[in-house]
């Protein structure tokens, strides 16, 4: 047996075992051991196995049309050796640019099995900030959306590839349907070659570029697979731009290494009104939506039931038990919360067997080890910075970043990765997300202030659709402030600031009160929809529209 055959068996196997335990986690987690073959191609050496005479759906794109199995395998061998053709090698970075349309499926397979890396941005880009992220990722080629094209002007560029258009001094990618040339791969793929480079969200001045290989995100997310509850013949409905490192966990890896159907639709299309059509036809039996757009549709009309529904998840900012009831209400499924990185694949969450709370983190996913210590130390602790063990070398973890100075923080000599995030422990043995590190803050009394449990308590009631809270310096403390986007019929008022300062006081102790409260018509996002608390804290604060809490007893 080839080391090709030994690597597609071993991964068979961990996949198959996880299916075989769906319902266990326990058990999933006792028995999984994470594959790790020396050298594998996702692309070669899972996807077109699975793919040989397989004719049912593997893509369906919205509007678009779909793509079997087989036709997808021959298709991405097309473009790769057209790839080839237009110089793109292995070790090659490529700037990727696109929306969710068929070309990006093809390009993704076709440059995994090229063995080109990678570099995935968003469309809304700005030309100053494509130039810097092409710099630091060393990329000399770059495959566009012909919506962006016009604006994009960055030199040094080998190879500039645009899809969907044509434009002058750009390739078009329609071409590569005429290549006869055929693609056989340049020998096998080393385990370690580097496969992408994620920009982390942005939330601070300099993102950081997460560097993952052909095995951490490929084969990391049979994690992801485990979490959404995906098995073969599934249909998968994700909310997710290419740019955005949680893409392959629901749109490609993830359903794919499930044998199961991947439904996507163009950003531009994705409207609340259009999701909620596709969900009704009852042909979608998994979706993932972050938070943002679980409440759109919630605000857009959740019908009596989705048919066909039978795993709903979120993922990419805290899960608030909000969603939830109202989703539950509205739909009669549980919205299911998820925990990752773009530094490492899904590595806690609340399975479909889980009785753990919809909204926690739930407990670790099969072939991880999360410990929770002590901020600073490696001291083990109920309540701290969550930390991924290292000690079994857990096959989703990035390889590292591509800049050194970064992955001087990130790791301990005692083998932990620190996320940055805080959580505790709850008494079923579940983790609790308690927000980020660098979000906490002490409050005048000397008492630690998480803002997403204030978060939790102030959007269950029902004049609040979303909020952020963060500090804010009175009288040389930082006090909590919350920005409140309000729910329909709702008047941004005294009154209502009183109702909701009076909800706090009514279900959180003093020191964690809200001393402040604005309302305003939308929070600052990033370009994957999460809630930019940097931004907020940027916000212009003006006493004209800040209502104050007043003493406990004038809330009575």
């Amino acid at each position: 047996m080839s080391g090709q055959d030994d690597a597609y068996q071993e991964f068979r196997a961990a996949r198959d075992l996880l299916l075989h335990h769906a319902n266990d986690q326990d058990a999933a987690r006792k028995a999984f051991r994470w594959p790790r073959p020396r050298q594998f191609n996702w692309a070669t050496d899972w996807f077109d196995r699975i793919a040989e005479g397989n004719d049912r759906v593997a893509l369906r794109i919205v509007g678009q049309g779909e793509l079997t199995f087989q036709e997808l395998s021959r298709r991405s061998d097309r473009v790769a050796g057209w790839l080839l053709s237009q110089g793109i090698r292995r070790g090659d970075v490529v700037m990727l640019l696109m929306d969710n349309r068929t070309e990006l499926w093809e390009l993704m397979l076709a440059l995994i099995k090229v063995r080109a890396v990678i570099a995935p941005a968003f469309i809304t880009i700005s030309p100053e900030e494509l130039r810097t992220r092409t710099g630091r990722a060393g990329a000399t080629h770059v495959i566009a959306d012909h919506r962006i094209v016009p604006g994009l002007n960055v030199d040094g560029l080998r190879t500039r590839i645009i899809v969907g258009g044509e434009h002058e001094g750009w390739t078009d990618f329609a071409t590569s349907a005429e290549h006869e040339g055929g693609f056989v791969p340049e020998g096998p793929t080393e385990a370690d070659e580097p496969l992408f480079y994620y920009f982390t969200s942005g939330s601070t001045s300099r993102p950081k570029l997460v560097v993952h290989t052909h095995v951490s995100y490929a084969i990391g997310h049979l994690a992801s697979m485990y979490w959404n509850g995906l098995k073969p013949g599934d249909v998968h409905l994700n909310v997710s731009a290419p740019a955005w490192a949680k893409y392959p966990w629901s749109s490609l890896f993830g359903p794919w290494n499930a044998e199961a159907t991947v439904v996507s639709m163009d950003n531009a299309d994705a409207t609340p009104q259009r999701l909620l059509d596709v969900l009704r036809t009852g042909t979608v039996t998994s979706f993932c939506a972050p938070p943002s757009i679980w409440r759109a549709l919630i605000r857009t009309g959740l019908p009596d039931g989705l048919p066909g529904l039978r795993h709903a998840v979120s993922v990419g900012e805290p899960l608030m038990g909000d969603v939830v009831e109202q989703v539950r209400r509205l739909a009669g499924v549980t919205v299911r919360n998820g925990f990752g990185q773009s530094e490492v694949t899904a590595m806690a969450g609340v399975t479909a067997s889980s009785p753990a709370d919809p909204v926690s983190m739930g407990y670790p996913l099969p072939g991880y080890e999360l410990v929770v210590v002590r901020p600073g130390t490696d001291e083990p602790a109920q309540e701290g910075e969550l930390c991924l063990d290292l000690a079994n070398e857990p096959v989703g973890m990035m390889r590292g970043y591509l800049d050194p100075e970064d992955n001087a923080t990130s790791h301990t000599p005692g083998g932990l990765y620190r996320t940055g995030d805080l959580a505790r422990w709850d008494s079923d043995g579940s983790l609790v997300y308690l927000g980020r590190g660098k979000d906490v803050f002490e409050g005048p009394d000397g008492t630690m202030i998480a803002p997403l449990e204030l978060e939790h308590v102030l959007v269950l009631h029902p004049a609040v659709a979303e909020l952020s809270v963060v500090p804010v310096s009175e009288d040389t403390a930082q006090v909590p402030k919350a920005y409140v986007v309000l729910s329909a019929g709702w008047n941004a008022s005294r009154a209502t600031a009183e109702v909701l300062f009076a909800h706090l006081q009514k279900h959180l102790p003093a020191p964690q009160h809200v001393r402040f409260l604005e309302f305003v018509d939308d929070l600052p996002r990033t370009e994957s929809g999460k809630v930019q608390r940097e931004a907020v804290r940027r916000l212009r604060r003006s006493r004209n529209v800040e209502f104050a809490a007043g003493p406990p007893a004038a809330l009575a």
